[in-house]
């Protein structure tokens, strides 16, 4: 009987921690604040590839704990091509292209991604068939941006605003027309375009070289605004040298330029 107080007595005294570990249903790496942005996400990369989100991927742009915005983790479970792809787009969600500048955590993660598809290449010989290229692609992200004194001179932070980046192009006549599309502010969102026009010939398995043909800016008002700054323009969108098909499906294109710029595009309809 003695003994049996003795136990009771020693249970009381014991200090004992209880952890409430709550069930989450959303993935690692997402508060329920979140969650809508996450939804966005997937019903997005949905549209893209025709099928749910690979269950077993975890990638996001805010880290493990989804709490902290300036830090970069990878973590995926799901190593195939759609699982990286996933993974890319949830990265580049609101990075507007990357043109005004990212973190070197940022570029970083993507360049894990870029290097993971391109050891999956499907096609490592791109050169050898170019109707792969064929047709039109829209720019997700590019290491080029336009910084500081840049964006202020062409108008950039507050009476302009960026369009989407397109590229058109035609194999059979060995030519790419890149197409930067603007908004102007305070004319009732007058909409235009930069049209730079290059030459390309293959030099290689997955290389071809580039050459500038000509440029315009249409309409006239829009031409008017850049005139002053039209040289600075065209050098950050220059086309002129040679260009490396890293990555090439049915629906992303990767490559990479002789000024150490990475570009990533989808096929666009």
């Amino acid at each position: 009987m003695v003994w049996c107080v003795s136990i009771s007595v020693n249970l009381i005294h014991l200090p004992i921690k209880i952890r409430h570990v709550p069930f989450r249903k959303i993935p690692i790496g997402l508060h329920s604040t979140s969650l809508a942005s996450h939804r966005r996400k997937s019903s997005r990369i949905q549209r893209l590839y025709g099928q749910r989100l690979p269950s077993g991927l975890v990638a996001t742009a805010e880290g493990v704990n989804g709490d902290d915005r300036n830090r970069s983790t990878v973590v995926d479970t799901d190593c195939s091509v759609y699982g990286i792809k996933t993974a890319l787009y949830q990265a580049l969600d609101g990075m507007n292209r990357g043109i005004f500048g990212t973190t070197m955590a940022k570029k970083a993660e993507i360049e894990v991604f870029v290097e993971r598809l391109e050891s999956r290449n499907p096609f490592p010989n791109p050169t050898d068939d170019l109707t792969k290229v064929d047709g039109c692609w829209k720019l997700i992200y590019s290491t080029i941006s336009i910084l500081g004194h840049k964006r202020t001179k062409l108008g950039l932070r507050d009476l302009i605003s960026l369009g989407d980046f397109l590229q058109t192009i035609d194999v059979s006549q060995g030519k790419a027309i890149n197409e930067i599309q603007f908004n102007v502010r305070g004319f009732k969102l007058l909409s235009g375009k930069l049209t730079i026009a290059a030459s390309f010939a293959v030099s290689s398995k997955n290389r071809v070289d580039i050459k500038f043909q000509n440029s315009n800016i249409s309409p006239v008002q829009l031409m008017e605004l850049f005139k002053k700054n039209y040289d600075l323009l065209l050098s950050i969108f220059n086309p002129d040298g040679w260009l490396d098909i890293t990555y090439v499906d049915e629906s992303l294109r990767i490559g990479k330029d002789d000024k150490g710029n990475i570009f990533i595009l989808e096929r666009f309809k």
